[in-house]
């Protein structure tokens, strides 16, 4: 910050990686496009390898500003709370477009239904259809749910630690999460292996696997963001006063827990009633 800085705002200096990165998720878009259509992944591939390497280098330099100690004041912080707050509100959007189209077809499932013009007639209007053997909901499903809860409990925990300056509590209840994190996705990865339908059975197929996959992503975004922030945990990085990169991993983390509170309630356990 200059000394003839007049606001408290941090300006940051000119960087390739808004752009690179901008150009990298266009890229790997239009191979997801590809490899839907095409069953061509190579332009996929290397876009998200572009995307990953310029988000790496984009959050180490914001990293480095953090640990300046000059650039990320009280003011700094309140305007990245509401980008964090921001961020995801408009991933909650995303759930609630999935959510719309799994209600949506679950409540209009009659063939007689204006909203059903090109849907699948084998529904004969039930919902889910006859045909799909669904994955009973107090197995794998009820173990994730209890997973997620856990962690959320232990990234909790965590977050006291560092805020009570318990450094070895911190880091212990910290990798407790990213190890339930995995585990979770583990179990996941199990029960769409042995699912007894594909995402191109049908709407409820469809629709199943867009919210729970959609979800399953963003748990393995979550992994890595708390596994960076127990990387950046041990090198010292948070204090009981400033740790905004953990607060908004925590942030995340529960997000991505009540989501799944709903799956769990509604497309697992509700439409198997």
């Amino acid at each position: 910050m200059s000394a003839n800085q007049k606001h408290p705002y941090h300006l940051v200096d000119p960087s390739p990686w808004p752009l690179v990165t901008g150009f990298s998720a266009l890229l790997m878009a239009i191979g997801f496009i590809l490899f839907m259509h095409d069953d061509k992944s190579l332009i996929f591939i290397i876009g998200t390898i572009a995307v990953v390497l310029s988000s790496f280098f984009w959050w180490r330099d914001v990293v480095t500003e953090s640990e300046g100690g000059i650039h990320h004041n009280k003011v700094v912080q309140i305007g990245l709370r509401y980008g964090m707050i921001l961020f995801i509100m408009s991933e909650v959007m995303f759930f609630a477009a999935w959510f719309w189209a799994f209600f949506d077809v679950a409540f209009y499932p009659g063939s007689e239904s204006p909203e059903l013009i090109g849907r699948i007639e084998s529904m004969e209007g039930v919902f889910p259809p006859n045909d799909i053997e669904l994955i009973p909901p107090f197995g794998i499903p009820l173990l994730n749910t209890f997973i997620l809860l856990a962690s959320g409990g232990t990234v909790t925990w965590a977050h006291h630690a560092l805020r009570a300056n318990d450094r070895k509590n911190f880091l212990l209840f910290l990798l407790l999460t990213v190890i339930l994190g995995i585990v979770f996705t583990g179990f996941q990865a199990y029960e769409y292996q042995h699912a007894n339908f594909t995402i191109e059975d049908g709407i409820y197929p469809s629709t199943f696997y867009m919210a729970t996959g959609f979800h399953g992503f963003h748990v393995i975004v979550g992994t890595i963001f708390l596994i960076v922030c127990y990387i950046r945990a041990l090198s010292g990085h948070f204090k009981p006063n400033k740790h905004l990169g953990f607060e908004f991993a925590a942030w995340y983390w529960h997000f991505v827990d009540v989501v799944w509170l709903f799956l769990f309630t509604f497309v697992y356990w509700w439409a198997s009633i």
